[in-house]
This record gives structure tokens, C-alpha cells and sequence, in this order.
């Protein structure tokens, strides 16, 4: 009995399905879907997210209002040179996240690693945008080990994912999001 019943509900589920989809019993096939009208990536090209691109000098003017200094070996920000200190093409979230790290830490900030060449390459790079590397003050030092997750190897991951790696002479932060702005 009990059988006979759920039989009948699941015949009037699925009826009451393809109604409302336009099916029939006698073509049951799904739905047709839609392209998006904005965004129709060809099948062998990869889906990449869009990033925020600052110009040096905007980046620099997000600084300057922050409290965030900068240098540079050869007291410049041409990109192409690696003796300067360049904001060019930095990502919206990597100035974010300086200005996050800033304002939670109370800390002096002086960035003296940008977008210029002579960094190492890969996705996540100075070159492409998500780094930042940090004079070695005590303050920030104290911060990071206090309040972030020691993940091996001179390194350690905030809450919201980024990581900071303590190099010889400075702070290597790879930021990956605003860090909670």
C-alpha cells in the first residue's frame, strides 16, 4: 500500500517537473540552457578572474594617505629597473592589503619592493602585482608572529590567506585578497 503511494507522488512530481520545464513524457529532455550573453569563454581558452590594476601613481597617492613610506636602492619607479621601487600595474587588493596590515598593526610600513623587475617569476608575483616586500622593523615583525598561523620554512599565513615570509633583510608578502578590508 504504502508502495502504490510513494509510486503516485513520484508520477506527480515528475509530471508536475516537465510541466513546468515545457517537457513532455514523450520528449523528457532537460531544458534548454543559456549562454551568457557577457562572458562566453571558447572551450580550450582558461577562465581567468579579473584583476584591479593600479598606476604607480595611484598606488603611491593610496600610501601617502595611509602612512605607508616607500624606497628604493636607486631612488626611482621605473618598472624595468631593478634598483627602483615601482607601484605600475600593482593589484587594487595588494595596496588594500598593505593598508589592512597597516591599520590592524599600528606599525611603521615602509615598502621597498614593488612591480620592478629582478624578482622572482611565477602567478603570484611582485611582477604581476601580488607582492610587496617590507623593511625589517621590530613592530611589524612582533605583529606577524603574534597574530598569524607559523606555516614552516620563515613563513606565516594571516586569517584571510595571504603569506608573509620572513627573507634575510625583509618581509615577503604575497597577498592574495585585501587581507579583510
Amino acid at each position: 500500500m504504502r508502495t502504490g503511494r510513494l509510486r503516485a507522488t513520484v508520477v506527480a512530481v515528475a509530471t508536475a517537473l516537465l510541466t513546468i520545464t515545457g517537457a513532455t513524457t514523450a520528449s523528457a529532455s532537460p531544458a534548454p540552457t543559456h549562454q551568457d550573453v557577457v562572458f562566453q569563454p571558447a572551450a580550450d581558452t582558461p577562465v581567468t578572474a579579473l584583476v584591479t590594476k593600479l598606476s604607480h601613481a595611484d598606488a603611491a597617492a593610496r600610501f601617502r594617505a595611509a602612512g605607508i613610506t616607500w624606497s628604493s636602492s636607486g631612488g626611482c619607479s621605473d618598472r624595468n629597473n631593478p634598483t627602483c621601487t615601482s607601484f605600475s600595474q600593482i593589484n587594487l587588493t595588494t595596496v588594500q592589503g598593505a593598508e589592512t596590515l597597516k591599520r590592524a598593526s599600528g606599525c611603521a610600513l615602509n615598502i621597498t619592493g614593488g612591480t620592478e623587475t629582478g624578482h622572482a617569476s611565477g602567478t603570484y608575483s611582485h611582477w604581476n602585482g601580488y607582492k610587496l616586500d617590507y623593511s625589517l622593523y621590530s613592530c611589524v615583525g612582533n605583529y606577524i608572529r603574534a597574530n598569524f598561523t607559523y606555516i614552516g620554512g620563515n613563513k606565516w599565513r594571516s586569517g584571510s590567506g595571504n603569506i608573509y615570509f620572513l627573507e634575510s633583510n625583509h618581509w615577503d608578502v604575497t597577498y592574495y585578497n585585501c587581507g579583510g578590508c
